[in-house]
Order: structure tokens, then C-alpha cells, then sequence
């Protein structure tokens, strides 16, 4: 299995919250996509497991020439389908040489004092996006529609995408989560520029076979590479 409804949401950033202390607080962010519909896009910003805190790594130069025809999407939620129709659009942290995951960082969620935890670098790239109304490319799973109040922002009816993370190499209770070329994440395309978020749990293996699941015959953490 794979996480649902795997697919990438294009819009513009309009509010943000930070969630307060729980056991699973995320960065709340309201994406607008097609026909002013409205995405609560919740990212995760603290794991529920033993290892709390979450790995986090942005580009701020990415090198966004193998997807730049992501500029040629409409609005809105695409979903990135199964037979391969477009799934070079799709995400692989392992796979696809997105960035080198040995310099993710573990970050707290929540420390006082500024720029110093995960949610206050979140924020930093949100407001930015919100005052250059940048598009923004949300990917993970969406949810809804539901015909009921954001029980965040409070449109209507509630919508969003979650899952805006690594989604393979895991363990246990989450291993029904694991695919390939379904992981999560954010980017920003400024005017003459592109912003990766990439974010991951220190619960996962970078070591992963086609399906991306653990491959018990390598390092648990071994970046990058892929195993039959």
C-alpha cells in the first residue's frame, strides 16, 4: 500500500497557524487552488514516535530544471497517478537526487526565541511566499472534501493535503504508508527563483527497496541509495 490519493496541490498561500502543544501539532498553512477553493495543508512539524523531532532540509537555490513544466499545471489539486501518466512530477527522496539527505537537520518544533526551531523556518518561507504571492506546490495525500467547517480556518466545505513528508522507509504501524515516488513536500517558485522545504521522521530508512520499504540487508540510514 501507499499513502491515498498521492498528488501534488498548486495554489497561492494565503494564512497560516501554528499549532499549539499535542502530541502531533503540525504547521497549519490555507493554500488557495482552483475557483478560490481553499486547502488547509497540514505539515508536520513533530512525530508522534520516540524520536519526536523531525528532519528538515531547504534549498534555497533549487534547481528546479527537470520540473519546471510543473509552471504549465493549472490550479488546484493534481493527482499523480499510478499507470505513470505523469509521474514525472512525482517526488523520491531516495530516488530521485533531490538534494543530499545527509545534511537534513533534526529540529525541535517549538523553542522560544526567534529563528531557532522548525516552526519559526516554516513561517520565515510562508510570509515571504504570502507577500510576493508566490505559487506554491504542496505535495502528499489529499482529504475531503467534507461538507463541514475547517475546524482550523473555517471554510467551507473542509479540504486540504497531509502527508507533506518522506513517505517510505517506514516501520510498523506506518508501513502501510510506504511508496515509491510518493513522498511529500513543499515548493516555492519566486519570480526568478525556486525554495525547496524537504522533511522527513528520524524513525525512517533511507535505505529502501522498490516499494520503498525498509531493506533489511543495508545500513538503516544509508542516503540515497536504491535496493531491488
Amino acid at each position: 500500500m501507499t499513502v491515498s490519493n498521492y498528488g501534488v496541490l498548486k495554489g497561492i498561500a494565503n494564512n497560516y497557524k501554528r499549532e499549539g502543544d499535542h502530541d502531533t501539532p503540525h504547521f497549519q498553512l490555507d493554500v488557495i487552488g482552483e475557483e478560490n477553493r481553499h486547502y488547509r495543508c497540514a505539515i508536520n512539524v513533530m512525530s508522534s514516535s520516540a524520536q519526536s523531532e523531525v528532519l528538515y532540509y531547504a534549498d534555497n537555490k533549487f534547481n528546479a530544471k527537470e520540473i519546471t513544466h510543473l509552471q504549465e499545471l493549472q490550479n488546484g489539486y493534481i493527482p499523480i497517478n499510478e499507470d505513470k501518466s505523469n509521474h514525472s512530477i512525482a517526488l523520491d527522496y531516495v530516488r530521485g537526487k533531490l538534494f543530499d539527505s545527509t545534511k537534513m537537520l533534526p529540529l525541535p518544533h517549538e523553542v522560544t526565541g526567534p529563528d531557532n526551531d522548525l516552526n519559526d523556518f516554516i513561517e520565515t518561507y510562508m510570509k515571504k511566499a504570502m507577500q510576493e504571492k508566490a505559487t506554491i506546490y504542496i505535495y502528499g495525500s489529499k482529504f475531503g472534501p467534507e461538507n463541514k467547517k475547517d475546524k482550523v480556518f473555517g471554510f467551507e466545505p473542509t479540504n486540504g493535503m497531509h502527508n507533506i513528508h518522506m513517505n517510505q522507509g517506514n516501520s510498523g504501524k506506518w508501513k502501510k504508508d510506504n511508496g515509491a515516488y510518493h513522498d511529500g513536500g513543499i515548493l516555492i517558485q519566486f519570480e526568478d527563483y525556486w525554495v525547496a522545504i524537504f522533511l522527513a521522521f528520524l524513525s525512517q530508512s533511507w535505505c529502501t527497496d522498490k516499494r520503498g520499504n525498509p531493506n533489511k540487508f543495508c545500513s538503516f540510514n544509508e542516503p540515497n541509495k536504491e535496493y531491488e
